[in-house]
């Protein structure tokens, strides 16, 4: 296993090790920073796995596999303990879990017709967004730090309006490069080129 599939392995593993320290000592303040570092070390593979794979040509195909699952998993184990944590509303992390799910459908349906659809600025920006509002949203949870609350919750308020019109941009993309073009008998899709790892969708 090579460097880069190695962090993408420990960004998994961190994931339920989050989990555990979220919801059983987030209530100390010495918890809660340590469930912020484990997040902020698991961000920190995703960027770094991403690096070496490019710097060291390393790109494999479990590593395009296992990358953007382990993304998922992070983001998704992240919200739902803020949401059993009482820091944020459920149905807004309903909304960006749900659009993930939908966008990972459809991405796999056109890989599946040999066709990639890249990642738009929107999408990164989503990306971005998670990770400052998840932050804020722990931080905010420490009593020096609760007049945070405000801006973490607009903070995630953006990742729920970025989710909602990235995925629509996502929907709208994938109907014209891929849904209309399979329907055409005479135009076939051609191979997608290689997928890349740490594209945000």
């Amino acid at each position: 296993m090579n460097l880069p599939n190695a962090l993408t392995v420990l960004r998994i593993f961190l994931v339920p090790v989050l989990v555990v320290v979220l919801l059983t000592r987030a209530r100390t303040d010495e918890g809660l920073m340590l469930g912020m570092g484990i997040f902020g070390l698991a961000v920190l593979t995703d960027y770094l796995d991403g690096y070496f794979a490019r710097r060291r040509n390393q790109v494999t195909k479990l590593g395009i596999l296992l990358d953007p699952l382990a993304d998922k998993l992070l983001t998704a184990a992240a919200f739902l303990s803020l949401v059993e944590m009482d820091a944020v509303p459920a149905w807004m992390v309903m909304i960006i879990l749900g659009r993930e799910l939908a966008v990972t459908g459809l991405r796999n349906v056109a890989a599946g017709w040999g066709h990639l659809i890249p990642a738009s600025g929107l999408g990164k920006g989503k990306m971005v967004a998670q990770v400052v509002a998840i932050f804020l949203l722990l931080l905010a949870r420490h009593p020096r730090f609760a007049l945070l609350h405000a801006p973490a919750l607009a903070t995630l308020w953006l990742v729920v309006v970025l989710a909602l019109v990235s995925g629509v941009d996502y929907f709208w993309r994938f109907y014209r490069e891929v849904y209309r073009t399979a329907a055409r008998p005479e135009a076939p899709p051609e191979p997608a080129p290689p997928l890349a790892r740490n594209v945000p969708e």
